[in-house]
Protein backbone atom coordinates (compact mmCIF):
# COMPACT_ATOMS: atom_id res chain seq x y z
CA UNK A 1 0.00 0.00 0.00
CA UNK A 2 0.87 3.46 -0.58
CA UNK A 3 2.51 5.11 2.41
CA UNK A 4 3.59 8.69 1.34
CA UNK A 5 2.17 11.26 -0.31
CA UNK A 6 4.33 11.18 -3.24
CA UNK A 7 3.06 7.53 -3.49
CA UNK A 8 -0.48 8.39 -3.59
CA UNK A 9 -0.20 11.21 -5.65
CA UNK A 10 1.66 8.67 -8.00
CA UNK A 11 -1.33 5.78 -7.37
CA UNK A 12 -4.09 8.82 -8.23
CA UNK A 13 -1.95 9.64 -12.00
CA UNK A 14 -2.37 6.46 -12.90
CA UNK A 15 -5.55 6.13 -11.80
CA UNK A 16 -6.47 9.42 -13.84
CA UNK A 17 -4.61 7.56 -16.73
CA UNK A 18 -6.99 4.86 -17.21
CA UNK A 19 -9.90 6.25 -16.16
CA UNK A 20 -9.08 8.37 -19.78
CA UNK A 21 -8.17 5.24 -21.33
CA UNK A 22 -11.32 3.55 -20.15
CA UNK A 23 -13.20 6.58 -21.63
CA UNK A 24 -11.70 6.57 -24.60
CA UNK A 25 -12.48 2.99 -25.35
CA UNK A 26 -16.35 3.12 -24.77
CA UNK A 27 -16.12 6.01 -27.05
CA UNK A 28 -14.55 3.88 -29.82
CA UNK A 29 -16.54 0.77 -28.95
CA UNK A 30 -19.29 3.01 -29.39
CA UNK A 31 -18.05 4.58 -32.92
CA UNK A 32 -17.80 1.12 -34.06
CA UNK A 33 -20.99 0.31 -33.36
CA UNK A 34 -22.66 3.35 -34.55
CA UNK A 35 -20.73 5.43 -37.11
CA UNK A 36 -20.12 4.29 -40.32
CA UNK A 37 -16.74 5.75 -41.12
CA UNK A 38 -15.49 2.99 -39.30
CA UNK A 39 -17.67 0.19 -40.32
CA UNK A 40 -15.19 -2.77 -41.10
CA UNK A 41 -17.54 -5.09 -42.64
CA UNK A 42 -21.04 -5.19 -44.29
CA UNK A 43 -23.27 -1.75 -43.44
CA UNK A 44 -24.65 -2.23 -39.94
CA UNK A 45 -23.60 -4.10 -37.58
CA UNK A 46 -21.06 -6.55 -38.92
CA UNK A 47 -18.85 -9.56 -37.70
CA UNK A 48 -16.08 -7.68 -37.74
CA UNK A 49 -17.96 -4.56 -35.77
CA UNK A 50 -18.43 -6.97 -33.06
CA UNK A 51 -14.83 -8.60 -33.02
CA UNK A 52 -13.96 -5.15 -32.78
CA UNK A 53 -15.86 -4.12 -29.86
CA UNK A 54 -14.88 -7.29 -27.93
CA UNK A 55 -11.20 -6.38 -28.56
CA UNK A 56 -11.88 -3.18 -27.02
CA UNK A 57 -13.61 -4.42 -23.85
CA UNK A 58 -11.02 -7.29 -23.51
CA UNK A 59 -8.17 -4.40 -23.69
CA UNK A 60 -10.57 -2.20 -21.14
CA UNK A 61 -11.06 -4.91 -18.23
CA UNK A 62 -7.49 -5.72 -18.80
CA UNK A 63 -6.69 -1.95 -17.26
CA UNK A 64 -9.12 -2.32 -14.61
CA UNK A 65 -8.04 -5.87 -13.08
CA UNK A 66 -4.44 -5.31 -13.53
CA UNK A 67 -4.73 -1.41 -12.22
CA UNK A 68 -7.89 -1.05 -10.34
CA UNK A 69 -7.71 -4.52 -8.49
CA UNK A 70 -3.91 -4.26 -8.32
CA UNK A 71 -3.27 -7.82 -10.17
CA UNK A 72 -0.25 -6.29 -11.59
CA UNK A 73 1.74 -6.55 -8.18
CA UNK A 74 -0.11 -10.16 -7.62
CA UNK A 75 2.58 -13.54 -7.35
CA UNK A 76 2.51 -15.88 -10.38
CA UNK A 77 -0.31 -18.19 -9.03
CA UNK A 78 -2.96 -16.02 -10.08
CA UNK A 79 -1.94 -15.57 -13.39
CA UNK A 80 -1.44 -19.21 -13.83
CA UNK A 81 -5.01 -19.67 -12.95
CA UNK A 82 -6.14 -16.84 -15.27
CA UNK A 83 -4.43 -18.53 -18.16
CA UNK A 84 -6.15 -22.07 -17.34
CA UNK A 85 -9.72 -19.55 -17.20
CA UNK A 86 -9.34 -18.67 -20.43
CA UNK A 87 -7.89 -21.85 -22.15
CA UNK A 88 -11.09 -23.58 -20.74
CA UNK A 89 -13.38 -20.30 -21.29
CA UNK A 90 -11.97 -20.45 -25.17
CA UNK A 91 -12.92 -24.44 -25.04
CA UNK A 92 -16.07 -24.04 -23.85
CA UNK A 93 -16.62 -21.74 -27.01
CA UNK A 94 -15.06 -23.68 -29.98
CA UNK A 95 -17.01 -26.82 -28.25
CA UNK A 96 -20.63 -24.44 -28.21
CA UNK A 97 -19.90 -23.61 -32.44
CA UNK A 98 -18.82 -27.10 -33.00
CA UNK A 99 -22.82 -27.48 -31.78
CA UNK A 100 -23.89 -25.24 -33.80
CA UNK A 101 -22.51 -26.75 -36.81
CA UNK A 102 -23.63 -30.07 -36.68
CA UNK A 103 -25.75 -31.60 -39.34
CA UNK A 104 -27.93 -33.22 -37.39
CA UNK A 105 -28.43 -29.93 -35.33
CA UNK A 106 -29.29 -28.38 -38.95
CA UNK A 107 -31.53 -31.12 -39.72
CA UNK A 108 -34.30 -29.89 -37.23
Amino acid sequence: MADSAEEIAKHKKAYWIVGAFLFAGTVITVAVARLEFFDLGAPGISAMDVIMGLLIATVKSTLVALIFMHLNHEKGLIYKILVFTCYFAFGMIVLMVYSLLDPIHAAF
